[in-house]
């Protein structure tokens, strides 16, 4: 077996190219961000998948029914993509749909999921998105994404299927047996405060729907994109702070999303690769056992909504990762207390905590421990239990 780690362990890691460049993608930027995820450490750091979403094919099929690489995007054809990014020590995914045609009108995978699966491994892709558009109404995603899972398994290629159905349709009944490696749970991300938080908040009390071989993907982060995207439905204006950008990286790290760059990172600053490549969250959201992170709220007396809470994932070692979010729009202290993760002053034991952004330890602490964090902030600590 080697060093072989089977798809789906460990929500996946990379770069989509939707959130910033839409329709507007070509060989070339493809080969850049390959180059960039090598030299800036983004591969060091764990990233691995470069995708290319939607609007890469011509809006026919050929004579034989295959879909076909647009040529003047892609002059060299899918194949010489898949080897250049390979060449590099990474992997290569592309985008389909269940439907007749995917969500900007280009063929979709409907009735021809065998015959692309076979496509996508003699070009080399290594994962595939697969959305939800133009789905005929009378026959079940669930199906359809069964019909993809069973063509991929059977294409003689490893390939990550990455179901993308929004959250519709009951998803988080059937997915895991569609063998699905990862879904989407929720609508379309948007480089804004608002989408980061109402998007984080709709997964809440729903841990128990995530684990190793399916993930729930709470879509594709927008760190670093500052209203960088071409198309105003996902933010051309606007874009969100640094501290909120921070706060989302966060929250989709603790609660185990797959982690999908979609700003340009050849254009990243120092902030934006400080957030995406902290070591210490991505080893969080790498945790071999891949648990969700279950919610604790504060005293109700003094809160009264869904806006500050803490995030407690159990970690492989037995290590607890706690998130310390206020959502809110001031200051907020958050008190913490030790019974609440299980572990009653009786026993003896105490807290070392260790700042996972600031990368210092914090002390030591028995029974509670109550940060203040400013509005749209958070503090993510790893908690070691010591005497």
């Amino acid at each position: 077996m080697g060093n072989y780690e089977p798809l789906g362990l460990k929500p996946a890691m990379g770069w989509n190219s939707w959130n910033t460049f839409t329709w507007d993608i070509h060989e070339q930027l493809i080969r850049e961000v390959a180059d960039r995820f090598v030299s800036e450490g983004y591969k060091e750091a764990g990233y691995e998948y470069i995708v290319i979403d939607d609007c890469w094919s011509l809006k026919e099929r050929d004579a034989g029914g295959n879909l076909v690489a647009d040529p003047a995007k892609f002059p060299g054809g899918m194949k010489a993509v898949a080897d250049y990014i390979h060449s590099k020590g990474l992997k290569f995914g592309m985008y389909s749909c269940v439907g007749t045609h995917t969500c900007a009108g280009y063929p979709g995978s409907f009735e021809h999921e065998f015959q692309d699966a076979a496509r996508f491994a003699e070009w080399g892709i290594d994962f595939l998105k697969y959305d939800y558009c133009f789905k005929p109404r009378h026959i079940s995603g669930e199906l359809l994404y069964k019909r993809m899972s069973l063509a991929l398994k059977n294409c003689g290629r490893d390939i990550l299927f990455s179901a993308c159905n929004w959250g519709e349709d009951g998803v988080y009944n059937w997915i895991r047996e569609s063998g699905a490696h990862m879904y989407r749970s929720t609508g379309d991300i948007r480089d804004n405060w608002e989408s980061v938080k109402s998007l984080a908040l709709s997964q809440l009390g729903k841990q128990c729907y995530t684990g190793s071989f399916c993930h729930n993907d709470m879509d594709m982060l927008v760190v670093g994109m500052y209203g960088g995207s071409n198309s105003d439905f996902i933010g051309r204006i606007g874009g969100c702070s640094d501290t909120q950008y921070k706060t989302h990286f966060s929250l989709w790290s603790l609660m185990g999303s797959p982690l999908m760059i979609g700003c340009d990172i050849r254009k990243d600053n120092p902030i934006t690769k400080q957030i995406l490549q902290n070591p210490h969250l991505i080893a969080i959201n790498q945790d071999l056992e891949a648990r969700g992170a279950y919610r604790i709220k504060p005293e109700p007396q003094w809160f009264h909504t869904d806006d500050v809470f803490m995030l407690v994932k159990v970690l492989t070692d037995g290590d607890l990762a706690i998130g310390f979010f206020n959502l809110s729009d001031s200051q907020r202290e958050l008190s913490l207390q030790f019974w609440d993760l299980g572990l009653p002053y009786a026993a003896g034991f105490s807290l070392s905590l260790f700042d996972c952004w600031a990368e210092q330890e914090l002390g030591v602490f028995r029974e509670r421990y109550a940060p203040v964090v400013a509005a749209h902030d958070c503090l993510v600590v790893r908690a070691k239990l010591v005497r």
